[in-house]
């Protein structure tokens, strides 16, 4: 957090309120009105929202309880997943509760299967700007974050758990028209998602070079992370090659590929999708 510059934190605060109009959009224009419960903490407020309303004719906006939520959970988790994510992201949360509370509900579509469609795919194109610049839409996003950062592996099934009760409890309560909606809305919103925020994602890197020092300068230059050298020989001339195997992170991939390429360009470059890290793996920090 000491070397961020004022640039630094004006983009990513412009970014942050980007995504917390797109999102408070997505709510306001397509979830609220439809009665369509978004996944996470979000699905969760909205849900205790209405049925505070609709079983105690008590009127407590969901963005308040979405926002006193979040702030509970940073304040439980902020000590381990960074202080300038943590105020981003709490800066996001607070942003999606104010631009709800006054954006007005547009009309755009009528069936409710592209509602929830179309829904999901803005939700989740807003939350993923957070995660591109280093914040989050809170809630279950602080928590996944630092389980993978301890563990380096996904938390979803966990997550999935979470969604899938709270989709029962709104299927109980309101039908289960609504409840299948909900599930279209969440799952593309989370397929965005995934496929538009590559943090926790791995990918093995195998490089075969006859020049292993000058490409492994190169990387560890640019790149922390560690690097096997194995001794090999290729079989169609019989060179003396070596093989140099390392994971990374998914959005480092083409990094580590141009650098390695830089030490030696004619080096053999595959790369593979991994799905789990276990053990001393370095984990870029947030901040």
């Amino acid at each position: 957090m000491k070397n961020v510059d004022k640039k630094q934190i004006i983009t990513m605060t412009f970014w942050v309120a980007l995504s917390a109009f797109i999102q408070s959009f997505a709510l306001t224009s397509f979830s609220v009105p439809n009665k369509i419960y978004p996944s996470g903490v979000t699905g969760m407020a909205r849900l205790l929202s209405d049925v505070l309303k609709d079983y105690a004719d008590i009127n407590l906006p969901y963005f308040y309880i979405y926002l006193i939520t979040n702030i509970i959970l940073a304040v439980l988790v902020y000590k381990y997943i960074g202080k300038l994510f943590t105020i981003f992201s709490v800066l996001q949360t607070t942003l999606v509760s104010v631009f709800s509370s006054f954006l007005p509900a547009f009309t755009i579509l009528e069936d409710p299967l592209l509602i929830s469609i179309f829904g999901g795919l803005i939700n989740g194109f807003g939350v993923s700007l957070a995660l591109a610049h280093n914040a989050s839409s809170g809630g279950l996003d602080f928590l996944s974050i630092y389980y993978s950062n301890k563990y380096h592996r996904s938390m979803w099934n966990y997550v999935l758990c979470f969604n899938c009760l709270l989709i029962f409890i709104a299927g109980l309560l309101y039908g289960w028209t609504i409840a299948a909606y909900s599930i279209i809305f969440q799952f593309v919103s989370n397929y965005v998602i995934q496929h538009m925020h590559k943090r926790y994602t791995h990918q093995a890197i195998i490089i075969v070079t006859q020049n292993p020092d000058a490409v492994i300068d190169s990387i560890m230059k640019n790149v922390r992370h560690g690097i096997t050298k194995i001794s090999a020989k290729g079989a169609y001339q019989g060179n003396d090659e070596t093989i140099l195997y390392t994971v990374v992170n998914t959005f480092q991939t083409a990094e580590v590929v141009k650098y390695a390429l830089e030490g030696d360009p004619k080096a053999f470059i595959e790369t593979r999708k991994t799905l789990n890290v276990y053990g001393n793996y370095y984990q870029k920090p947030l901040d």
